[in-house]
């Protein structure tokens, strides 16, 4: 996928989203979820004075410049695509010294509070995780070293858009199997390798085994190096529209490993000598996630998020994509764990089945194993501050302070 900054292409895309409610013109406190925004300075941040908002630029142009999501996002998400649209074009040619005078002119800071509701109190910190894109080992043809088979989306799979239900259909089915009389929920896990849809899909790529095909689903996507030397980019296609259901809880809830200290690394460790516990443990997650290969066009940048643009390592975070716009600032109010200052300006990009509620993240860290220890290190309390566009702003960019 190419990311050139098309921004007047991206412009239209917003542009031609319904409207949301602006937020930023309700006279009572604006709620998200169960979380109410609070207008905060800029210069009440901590941290944003310091941290490289040109970093968060670049990424923010990317996500102006992708074709946006498939499906749309609903149209009552917050964040509304006009402005947004006119904060895209405003960033165009705009020089990097600019970057941090640019988030402030064309946007307002809000905190995002959970307010005290019965015996639960007042929250003014969310959480905020890692992933990241692994780097598995593959081939484009079966044998011997690569048996475990990456699926292409099969053709009778409809997925639903976020918030959808149709008629027939559990509303816990994201996704559903087009037959004579309607949908009926796709197969799951189990079903999927036990042949079931053998005659709807066929293999795109071969990993060495279940486990690392397990790790390229739970994560979304991945590179995987060829036989030849060439890296491939291995990338979502949709899903069955299962529940998920978290390895990690799995093996902490039987006892096989503690909680403290589980990792990536840990859980597919002990997978792998335990065979036959695996294959049970991860047809648990009825979950399955179909791919399509491409070639790998900026070994510097990652896979496209959900908004349809290259995620930028450290700068993308996923968000709960039924409540925020993608191409929303957010600005994360805590230290990161390898990172300096005491904040970080990041642009949502993507989402996740588990990235529910207002003041709920997921940082792209970046790509191959130490990604991964990153990724898994990352799990810290955080405090959001999300930024929305202003209302038709058209103010000049100054100067940058001293």
């Amino acid at each position: 996928m190419s990311f050139r900054h098309v921004l007047p292409r991206a412009a239209a895309v917003f542009v031609a989203a319904a409207l949301s409610v602006p937020l930023a013109r309700a006279e009572a406190p604006p709620r998200v979820g169960d979380g109410v925004l609070e207008p905060v300075a800029f210069s009440a941040l901590a941290g944003w004075r310091e941290d490289d908002a040109a970093a968060a630029l670049d990424a923010f142009r990317r996500t102006c410049a992708a074709p946006g999501p498939n499906p749309p996002q609903a149209t009552n998400v917050t964040g509304d695509p006009a402005d947004l649209a006119a904060a895209c074009a405003a960033a165009a040619d705009l020089p990097a010294d600019k970057a941090k005078a640019f988030f402030e002119a064309r946007f307002s800071a809000y905190r995002i509070v959970r307010p005290a509701s019965g015996a639960e109190p007042e929250r003014r910190l969310g959480f905020l995780t890692g992933y990241f894109e692994p780097e598995l080992v593959g081939s484009l043809e079966p044998g011997p070293g690569y048996t475990a088979p990456v699926l292409a989306r099969p053709d009778d799979l409809v997925t639903l858009a976020p918030g959808e239900t149709t008629p027939g259909l559990d509303a816990i089915y994201k996704a559903g199997r087009r037959t004579a009389t309607g949908l009926e929920p796709y197969p799951d896990r189990a079903a999927i390798e036990d042949g079931a849809i053998a005659a709807r899909t066929k293999p795109v790529l071969w990993l060495r085994d279940a486990v690392d095909l397990f790790v390229l689903q739970v994560q979304g996507s991945g590179r995987a190096r060829l036989p030849d030397g060439r890296s491939v980019r291995v990338l979502y296609d949709g899903k069955n529209g299962q529940p998920y259901t978290s390895i990690g809880k799995l093996l902490v809830a039987e006892g096989h490993l503690p909680l403290n200290g589980l990792s990536l690394e840990r859980w597919t460790t002990w997978l792998r000598a335990n065979p036959d516990h695996a294959r049970r443990l991860m047809r648990k997650n009825a979950s399955y996630v179909f791919f399509r290969v491409e070639p790998v066009e900026d070994a510097r940048l990652g896979p496209p998020g959900a908004a349809g643009a290259p995620l930028s390592p450290g700068r993308s975070v996923a968000v709960d994509g039924t409540l925020w716009r993608y191409g929303l600032p957010f600005f994360l109010e805590g230290k990161l764990p390898g990172q300096p200052g005491r904040g970080h300006l990041v642009i949502a990009a993507d989402t996740g089945s588990a990235i529910v509620g207002p003041a709920r993240g997921d940082l792209y860290v970046g790509t191959g194993a130490k990604a991964g220890i990153a990724a898994g290190d990352l799990h810290d309390r955080m405090g959001f501050v999300v930024l929305l566009p202003k209302p038709g702003a058209t103010p000049a960019i100054a100067e940058p302070r001293p």
